[in-house]
C-alpha cells in the first residue's frame, strides 16, 4: 500500500462528516538533519506513515480512526549545529501537544500521539501525564525498531527506501559514530550531534534495503496497533501494550 493509500484523512473531510467520539491519531514528528542522505522530515515521514497504516488497520464503533496532520516541528536542539535543522524546543512543543488535545477533546473520545522522533519523549511523558490528569483519553506511543541504529543509519535509510526511494540520496550516504545510543547518550545531551559525527549520522547505512525498510514498517504498525488496542498506558500516558 503506498502511503497515499489512506483511511480517513482528517485535512481532507468536511466537518459534516466527522464523527463525534472517534478516535484520532497524531503523527507528531521533527525537522531536523538526518545526515547527507535523508532529508529533513524523516522523522515525520516515519509517523504519519505508521499512523495512517494504523488507522486502516483498526476500526471502531464510528469506523476507522482519523489521522490529523502530523507535526513538523519537534524538540531538535541535539540536532541544532546542522543547518536545516528548525526545533521548537520542549515548552512549545509541550503547549502545542496540549492545546491540541483540549480542543480535540471537544469532539474525539480518544488521541494517539505517534511519535517518530527520539528528542520529543520527554516533552510527550510530560504533557500527556499532565492531560490524563485533566480528564483526556489521550496517550502517545513511539515508532521504535528494536536493535535499530539511532539516527539516519540502515533502519531509518531502509525505512525511507521503503516509504520515499525517490528522496534518499544514497551515494551521499556515510558511515558516522556506530557506538549504541545508551553509550553515546551522555555526551549527546551535554554538546549535541555534531561533536560526535560531524555527518549527523549515528550508526552506519550501508546494507540498507526497502525490503529490510518494509519489515520494519510493518513491525511498527503491528506494535502499534496492538498497543492501541490493549490500551493499557502507564503513568506517563505511554501505551505498554500489555
Amino acid at each position: 500500500m503506498s502511503e497515499d493509500s489512506v483511511p480517513p484523512v482528517l485535512a481532507d473531510a468536511v466537518w459534516p462528516a466527522v464523527p463525534s467520539g472517534a478516535l484520532v491519531l497524531v503523527p507528531v514528528g521533527s525537522t531536523e538533519q538526518h545526515g547527507p542522505h535523508l532529508p529533513l522530515d524523516t522523522d515525520t515521514v516515519v509517523a504519519r506513515a505508521v499512523a495512517r497504516r494504523t488507522a486502516d488497520s483498526l476500526d471502531g464503533p464510528h469506523g476507522p480512526p482519523l489521522v490529523a496532520p502530523a507535526l513538523a516541528y519537534g524538540a531538535s536542539g541535539e540536532h541544532a549545529g546542522f543547518p536545516g535543522t528548525v526545533s521548537i524546543g520542549h515548552e512549545a512543543l509541550r503547549a502545542v501537544v496540549v492545546e491540541l488535545t483540549r480542543s480535540l477533546s471537544l469532539w474525539a473520545a480518544r488521541i494517539v500521539f505517534v511519535n517518530g522522533h527520539g528528542g520529543n519523549t520527554a516533552t510527550l511523558d510530560g504533557a500527556l501525564a499532565q492531560l490524563r490528569t485533566e480528564g483526556h483519553d489521550a496517550v502517545w506511543t513511539a515508532c521504535e525498531v528494536p536493535g535499530g541504529d539511532p539516527h539516519a543509519g540502515r533502519t531509518e535509510t531502509s525505512l525511507l527506501l521503503h516509504l520515499a526511494p525517490e528522496r534518499v540520496r544514497l551515494d551521499a550516504a556515510v558511515a558516522g559514530d556506530t557506538r549504541p545510543l545508551p553509550v553515546l547518550l551522555p555526551e549527546l545531551m551535554a554538546r549535541g550531534v555534531r561533536a560526535v559525527s560531524a555527518s549527523g549520522v549515528l550508526g552506519d547505512p550501508a546494507g540498507a534495503t526497502a525490503e529490510e525498510g518494509g519489515r520494519a514498517m510493518a513491525a511498527l504498525v503491528s506494535a502499534t496497533v496492538r498497543r492501541i488496542t490493549a490500551w493499557t498506558p502507564d503513568d506517563r500516558g505511554r501505551l505498554t501494550g500489555r
